[in-house]
């Protein structure tokens, strides 16, 4: 199921490049290597192969739920709410960061897990940035 993700999210990130230069890809592996790291379920490998699809390619949701199924459907979709945060120390900002990720919480910790390794991979390749 995870080479599945992977060739999935290569074919779909294909023609896309990092600032750096780098393929893509390149991101969404690195954030499953996170996850891996933290002895995640496969299900959760999957979601972060695949949770820049829907967000920055053509695949939709339902396309990822046909091929991968519901649950990891539904760690894409929280992934991809979550897209929206902002790391401000403005008030306001801030509660409504909160809140987004207690709704994320609620529903399945493992979206909060993928967005922070998202998120850590970014940080981790920072210096590529121009």
């Amino acid at each position: 199921m995870v080479e599945r993700a992977f060739d999935f999210a290569c074919d779909r990130h294909a023609d896309q490049l990092r600032y750096s230069g780098d393929e893509f890809i390149t991101h969404p592996v690195g954030v499953a290597q996170i996850c891996a790291g933290l002895r995640l379920d496969t299900a959760t490998l999957c979601a972060a192969l695949l949770h820049d699809t829907v967000e920055d390619t053509s695949a939709s949701l339902e396309e990822i739920e046909a091929e991968f199924g519901e649950e990891i459907a539904q760690l894409v979709d929280g992934v991809t709410k979550l897209t929206g945060m902002t790391f401000e120390s403005r008030d306001e900002r801030q509660a409504e960061n909160y809140r987004k990720m207690m709704v994320a919480m609620a529903t399945d910790v493992r979206v909060i897990l993928i967005k922070l390794a998202d998120r850590l991979h970014n940080m981790r390749t920072l210096g590529a940035l121009p």
